[in-house]
């Protein structure tokens, strides 16, 4: 068996899971219905944000599978930080893209509503000072518009020297905190390149209930290099005790970028370490997809039977407690992204800033008084059938599947019959297509036949 392993977190903002069928979906200029009096859209049409995605690109150290757009050490640390700098220029950046929106859309309360989630990740955004976050969402609320009752999200990493003052976080405004606890086994903690200890998971859950954080959710690897079942059983069965109200659990993925000659969306990316490719080439060795699908299935049964809502293929929540960010992404509803790497969606154009600090400092902070200019990027326009295969794929990822009338119509139309056999898709009784536990495992496999 060949297990799908989905990203712990899309490139930065891109969508990673799960929305409605496209003939659902609002947001377009023209519409109408077909024979069977489902709404068929025509035009599509941007939309102003939902959601606001923050990058902030600092950890005290990389961890040697991670893919995202991170710096370390003295750019995080130290007399030669750089943290100071860049926060400078989000700002700017926040303004542009604010100005832009107004532009298009209206200022918020006149022509847009205000966002209903703000997420910042990274990186370990958990190490901005509280001042400056609170600077920040303030920034935000008076240019975007936070909405009464917004999800507001901070990741941090539980270490006592990375998870900051929580309650300090509580006070500006954060209402779900995001912990990398990627596991509770010191082995696996020590090879994945962890600074944390289990200990330190523990007393971070309870800082985060002391701070009256309304939410909690914990990250999990499994399928970690040499990880056992039973090592495994021992971590789910530790970060249940500290009940979480949400969970999300992750395959580690050890994909190397620059071997495969995956340089980024935007033709822009940070070169993989040399230690991490060769750590990555020995940890391959010591992943089994057999013993990933074990994983992910005693996973799946124990949270099924302690009453865990798994709405996306990788991500469980209390009742209440689901991501309200993540779902925008899988439900392609439109998005804004700052900071380098982050990708944005208006509905229409998926549009991404350049991963490098450098060019994004100087774009967004110029010297000898040159005028600041939004940061190096692209964008393309989805076209109709990257829309539908999109549509649909993410859609399957939820626990919602897609209305039947979707899997009568291409791209999952040809596969339909195929997958069904194959034990991956099945047909409820609420007219909707979802994928089985057995397709959630082989999702892959599906998906790269939709595209």
């Amino acid at each position: 068996m060949t297990i799908a392993r989905v990203p712990r977190k899309a490139p930065i903002g891109a969508p990673i899971g799960g929305p409605r069928a496209l003939v659902e979906s609002p947001g377009f200029v023209d519409s109408r219905e077909d024979s069977r009096g489902l709404v068929v859209s025509l035009v599509p049409a941007p939309q102003p944000p939902v959601a606001l995605y923050v990058h902030v690109p600092f950890c005290v150290s990389i961890c040697p599978y991670c893919d995202f757009v991170v710096y370390m050490g003295n750019a995080t640390r130290g007399p030669r930080e750089r943290m100071t700098a860049f926060l400078e220029a989000l700002r700017v950046e926040l303004r542009l893209r604010a100005d832009d929106l107004d532009r298009r859309f209206g200022a918020p309360g006149a022509g847009r509503s205000g966002l209903d989630s703000v997420y910042l990740g990274g990186g370990t955004p958990s190490l901005l000072p509280a001042p400056a976050l609170a600077g920040l969402l303030e920034e935000i609320d008076r240019r975007f518009g936070i909405a009464p009752g917004a999800e507001v999200t901070l990741e941090a990493n539980p270490a006592p020297d990375e998870r900051g003052d929580l309650r300090a976080v509580a006070a500006v405004g954060v209402t779900r905190v995001s912990f990398g606890a990627q596991s509770f086994d010191p082995s696996d903690l020590r090879r994945l390149g962890r600074r944390h200890r289990p200990e330190d998971v523990c007393t971070a859950v309870e800082s985060a209930r002391a701070a009256a954080i309304g939410s909690v959710s914990l990250d999990l690897l499994y399928d970690a290099p040499g990880q056992s079942l039973e090592r495994w059983t021992a971590s789910l069965d530790a970060a249940l005790s500290l009940q979480p109200d949400h969970l999300s659990i992750y395959a580690l993925t050890l994909d190397d970028p620059d071997a495969e000659g995956l340089t980024g969306s935007a033709g822009d990316h940070l070169p993989t370490r040399a230690g991490a490719r060769r750590w990555r080439g020995r940890a391959r060795l010591e992943q089994d997809d057999d013993r990933a699908a074990a994983q992910y299935i005693l996973a799946a049964e124990r949270l099924a039977a302690d009453g865990w809502h798994d709405y996306e293929i990788s991500n469980w929540a209390r009742p209440g407690h689901e991501s309200r960010h993540n779902r925008a992404y899988w439900e392609r509803r439109p998005y804004e992204a700052i900071g380098p790497g982050a990708h944005a969606f208006d509905g229409v154009v998926r549009r991404w800033n350049a991963a490098r600090l450098e060019g994004y400092l100087g774009a967004l902070t110029p010297i000898n008084g040159a005028r600041a200019c939004l940061p190096p990027g692209g964008s393309e326009v989805l076209d109709a059938a990257a829309a539908a295969a999109e549509t649909v794929i993410l859609g399957l990822r939820m626990d919602d599947g897609v209305p039947l009338a979707a899997a009568e119509r291409p791209p999952l139309a040809a596969e339909r019959a195929w997958a069904i056999e194959a034990g991956l898709l099945v047909a409820g009784p609420d007219a909707r297509m979802r994928l089985t536990l057995r397709g959630r495992l082989l999702s892959n496999e599906l998906f790269q036949r939709l595209v």
